[in-house]
């Protein structure tokens, strides 16, 4: 049992990078751990925590959205700048922009970064032809984007203190049953 604890607080940790990292599994990820520890342990000791995963990954939708339109919007960027940005998250994931000749595997996370800007850049050019627009949009919607992710970052340490509150007492009285 506390061997499951600890991989599923390892893979809380990483729930934690992913809500901040884009293209890593976040919240899903800690209330995947949440859910587990409540198959073996039971549900009634994990409700609280529970309640609340379910809450921030639903947050974590909204978040994700309304930070990078607010960030468009106060950018001025247009619905071009927003197709460009997602687009470019796309092609940066993926290792496709030729922008970035680092291969290996700091490609993809290195375009994580980039490709949105580099998109929104594009996309905001093709729609206004202008480039100090573009470039202003494309700055606003990575910093929507950024702040966003911090703000899921922080939800995602919520959540895993409140599970770890609730739950730890259990494993100790475990750890200590089995000293005995």
């Amino acid at each position: 049992m506390v061997a499951l604890y600890c991989v599923l607080l390892l893979t809380m940790l990483i729930g934690i990078v992913g809500a901040v990292v884009p293209g890593i599994p976040g919240t899903s990820l800690i209330l995947a751990a949440i859910v587990i520890w409540g198959a073996v342990r039971g549900f009634a000791d994990v409700t609280v925590a529970l309640a609340v995963g379910v809450v921030v990954l639903l947050l974590s939708f909204g978040i994700d959205f309304l930070a990078t339109y607010w960030g468009a919007k106060k950018a001025g960027a247009s619905n071009w700048g927003q197709i460009g940005a997602f687009v470019g998250f796309i092609l940066g994931f993926l290792g496709f922009l030729p922008t970035l000749p680092i291969g290996g595997p700091l490609g993809p996370i290195i375009g994580l970064f980039f490709g949105p800007l580099v998109g929104a850049i594009v996309g905001e050019f093709l729609y206004r032809k202008d480039a100090m627009i573009a470039v202003k949009a494309g700055i606003g919607i990575v910093v929507g984007s950024v702040v966003g992710n911090l703000v899921q970052g922080v939800l995602a340490i919520v959540t895993v203190g409140i599970f770890i509150l609730t739950t730890f007492p259990q494993v100790q009285a475990a750890v200590q049953q089995m000293m005995n």
